[in-house]
């Protein structure tokens, strides 16, 4: 049997995984997560491939995580009448939130962010379709904002607008965001990505909206693709259940040579705040169009991998592109090799703090003990996955099992790294039992064999949230052969 990959795997649905047979291709490549991307497509859409994907996990007997991603604030210019135009270096170019949405020509075109006029002054540096073209503000003249093309180039509709430094004050939340936020909860979503937050607060604002419509219990996860969101990032991170570093706007706010580092600090403040990181973004944009990724793509996954992020994103190479499955394999390649690195299994997280909480310290000294022994596997039974996500802090190298009764329980761990989810019964077997059930279970699929050792821990009373208080280390022949 494979080690299995401990980085996560998020693919983007879209019409290329609605081909026959490519949903199926794409989760047995190794999806760990699906992302529901809510800025294109209709619900009925996306409903129907959420069912798919979930009768094909329940076929295979592998969770696959939902997250489902608002659009967020549309920031972004309107349509021309024929569109594209060229703009020139030295042209004067005006964004009009009074012009028409298909009004646009070569001299100027609409806006659907209305507030930009309030937002901009003389001198600021607008930058269009994901920095490729720059503009320099003149003056702002009621509702429209005359400016100089700074970097020409051709621009096509609703392409997006970003300022120089951030500082736009759009809201992260938008009345299309709140509805849909009601049909993430009916989509049974495992998590939900708040694009464009500035602060704390607009994660809290969103985590009241699932709570007011059901979803108590659906992870929130916050996009950083704001000037802002970088300086705020600390806060955030307290206020989410994970973050995503979202480099397309992220880079054109706050620079692309900036990028790298931020990245590298974003992932370690995630990671020391015990919460999971997603890095997405152009990560093998190329296989939109062709079948291997270029080393560019296969030295930043693997530098994402080795920084430690929980998990890599794939967005229109497998939800419009050409090879959606071979772009996971391809993901799946790199990371498994990165994986290899000693960087990747060595760990001095929080190892000079004290613990407050019972269940918190039997998790970081399970982690101790399976780095300081020689312990093949983990094996967490768990009520909300705590234990598991601050296990999934501490590198290793080793599988963490999570074995729990609780369906969102199992979707929220998909996205830890190296943890990987199990169904539990409480009610049929007791806890000697469950152990050999699923010794068993990873014995056949030759995880884990005679005379080795694995780390369990529980609770005295299975099924109580919050009672984890027992760690035991165990030899897996003492399940092979006979129960507890």
């Amino acid at each position: 049997m494979v080690k299995p990959r401990r980085t996560k795997i998020l693919a983007t649905l879209g019409p290329a995984t609605d081909r026959p047979g490519a949903l199926a291709s794409l989760l047995s490549a190794g999806v760990d997560v699906v992302r529901i991307n809510l800025s294109h497509g209709v619900i009925d859409d996306h409903r129907r491939r959420v069912e798919a994907v979930r009768e094909w996990s329940a076929a295979h007997r592998r969770r696959v995580g939902v997250l489902v991603d608002l659009q967020g604030p549309k920031i972004r210019i309107e349509c021309f009448r024929h569109s594209p135009v060229e703009l020139r270096e030295g042209d004067s170019f005006v964004l009009d939130a009074a012009l028409a949405a298909d009004a646009g020509t070569r001299e100027a075109v609409g806006i659907a962010y209305t507030g930009l006029p309030d937002d901009v002054v003389p001198g600021d540096e607008l930058l269009l379709d994901d920095g490729r073209l720059v503009l320099s503000v003149d003056r702002v003249v009621g509702s429209a904002v005359h400016t100089t093309v700074v970097t020409g180039g051709e621009l096509s509709d609703r392409k997006g607008i970003n300022r120089r430094g951030g500082g736009l004050s759009a809201p992260a939340l938008t009345a299309k965001d709140r509805r849909d936020i009601v049909a993430a909860v009916d989509l049974e979503a495992d998590y939900l990505a708040v694009s464009f937050p500035r602060a704390a607060d607009d994660i809290h604002e969103a985590r009241e909206l699932l709570r007011g419509a059901g979803g108590d219990g659906i992870g929130v996860v916050a996009k950083i693709e704001r000037a802002e969101a970088v300086a705020a990032a600390d806060e955030i991170i307290e206020a989410a259940d994970a973050i995503m570093v979202a480099r397309g706007d992220l880079g054109v706010e706050i620079g692309d040579a900036a990028l790298p580092e931020v990245q590298k600090r974003l992932i370690h403040q995630a990671r020391r705040g015990n919460r999971a990181v997603i890095t997405a973004t152009q990560m093998m944009e190329s296989m939109i169009e062709n079948p291997i990724p270029t080393r560019a793509e296969v030295f930043d996954v693997a530098n994402a991998v080795l920084d430690g992020t929980d998990a890599v994103m794939l967005s229109a190479e497998t939800a419009a592109g050409r090879y959606p499955e071979r772009a996971v394999a391809a993901m799946d390649r790199v990371c498994r090799e990165a994986e290899k690195n000693r960087t990747v299994t060595v760990s001095h997280h929080r190892l000079d703090e004290c613990f407050g909480r019972v269940d918190e310290t039997i998790a970081m000294a399970a982690m101790y003990a399976a780095n300081h022994f020689a312990i093949k596997a983990l094996i967490v039974m768990t009520e909300s996955g705590s234990t598991a996500a601050w296990m999934s802090r501490i590198s290793s190298g080793l599988p963490i099992y999570v074995l729990t009764s609780h369906p969102r329980t199992r979707g929220r761990v998909t996205l830890y790294r190296g943890v990987y989810p199990l169904e539990l019964d409480p009610e049929q077997e007791d806890l000697g039992a469950l152990k050999g059930r699923l010794l068993e279970r990873l014995a056949r699929q030759g995880l884990v064999t005679r005379g080795d050792y694995v780390v369990v821990t529980h609770g005295d009373q299975l099924g109580a949230s919050g009672g984890t208080n027992a760690l035991r280390i165990i030899c897996v022949d003492d399940y092979l052969n006979h129960g507890e």
